[in-house]
């Protein structure tokens, strides 16, 4: 497979990087990170100043490769990221695409674009843990709507979520995989309760939400009734396969600062510390690798990535662990300080083994989906 870039690829990474030149200055100041409604105008006109220049498709429908200028031109420029869109863009949007009908995707498709609407995601219960088939919010059909009764935990965005690509159970008599609907649910429909949850690292960017018999019409459902486990798994496949494409590209950026920050305080002086960064080095510039054969991969496949998302997911959140603990020898005693750069990271990173499925279960499609392995007892 040649992964370089080709001539027409080099061209629109010069067009992009000169709008980005042209249009970075005009951006208001970043908003604070835990101030969620500043972040939700912030982010959404960004996706609207990309859209309105012809890039606002670049995550889905763009050729791959233009994809993978995209993000590195975007990170070079030390554009903002996807934030609060990062749902709608990311997850819902390509499920949509993937799963919807032409209705639906008139529907929702163009406003995500526009970032005109957010979404957040329901998937995550209290009591179902990484298992997902053991979720037990109820949907129950009465008429053109479902009554949606349950609750769900560290939903991503929810305080300024517009929509919520919502996984419920609408099948109680049949095997738990086979008894799920994904919904698209509107947040402003009575019966929602959301209350902000506080991390380690002090954001406010998960929730619990509540909902008490919420009706949701039966057109919102992706899919047919009970074949939701199938389209979750399409959701999966972009949330593991590409959504964490971009961080990767930050994460290089973050190498190269911390080995100018350890030539700055004497820590480029340890043997042991220059040699943890070469080998950190060398793997994100694997795990790109491993990114252009996945994106590329995935178009063959109607654009869909398969389980080879499950290899990087595995291998990217212990890189990422990886970095910021080295961020914390670098930094010494002041890598105890929240203010200071990498230290926030640092303590979200803890949660990367364990989002978008843990790295057991990462483990366990590797040794069936790919080695053919057996399934475990």
């Amino acid at each position: 497979m040649d992964l370089t870039y080709t001539a027409e690829e080099e061209a629109f990474r010069t067009r992009l990087r000169d709008w980005l030149a042209a249009s970075l200055p005009t951006l208001p100041p970043a908003p604070s990170p835990d101030d969620w409604p500043g972040r939700r105008a912030y982010d959404t006109a960004w996706q609207r100043m990309l859209y309105d220049a012809g890039y606002g498709e670049v995550h889905w429908d763009a050729a791959p490769t233009r994809r993978l200028i995209f993000l590195e031109e975007t990170e070079r420029a030390g554009a903002p990221y996807v934030g609060a869109n990062f749902v709608g863009l990311l997850h819902a949007g390509p499920t949509i695409a993937a799963e919807g009908t032409a209705e639906q995707r008139q529907r929702w498709l163009p406003p995500i674009l526009r970032g005109d609407e957010i979404w957040c995601q329901g998937f995550s219960e209290p009591d179902a843990g990484s298992d997902l088939a053991s979720l037990r919010t109820k949907a129950v059909r009465d008429g053109d709507s479902y009554i949606v009764t349950g609750s769900k935990i560290w939903t991503s965005h929810a305080e300024v979520a517009d929509w919520c690509e919502l996984l419920v159970r609408t099948g109680p008599g049949t095997p738990k995989h086979r008894g799920i609907s994904w919904l698209a649910m509107p947040m402003d429909a009575p019966g929602i309760t959301v209350r902000p949850l506080r991390t380690l690292a002090g954001s406010a960017e998960f929730a619990e939400v509540f909902l008490d018999e919420v009706r949701v019409p039966v057109a919102n459902r992706i899919g047919e009734e009970n074949d939701g486990w199938r389209v979750t798994m399409v959701t999966l496949s972009f949330e593991r396969g590409t959504a964490f494409v971009g961080e990767v590209v930050a994460c290089r950026r973050t190498l190269g600062e911390l080995a100018a920050a350890a030539r700055g305080n004497s820590r480029w002086d340890d043997p042991a510390l220059r040699r943890r960064l070469g080998r950190l080095h060398a793997e994100f510039g694997a795990l790109w690798r491993l990114i252009q054969w996945n994106v590329s991969e995935s178009q063959a496949t109607g654009g869909v990535p398969g389980v080879g998302g499950s290899v990087f997911k595995l291998r990217y959140s212990h890189a990422r662990q990886e970095l910021y603990e080295a961020a914390a020898d670098v930094l010494g005693p002041d890598s105890l300080d929240l203010s200071r750069a990498w230290t926030p990271e640092r303590l979200s990173s803890l949660s990367y083994t364990i989002a978008a499925g843990t790295s057991q279960i990462q483990q366990n499609i590797i040794a069936e989906r790919i080695l053919g392995l057996p399934k475990g007892p």
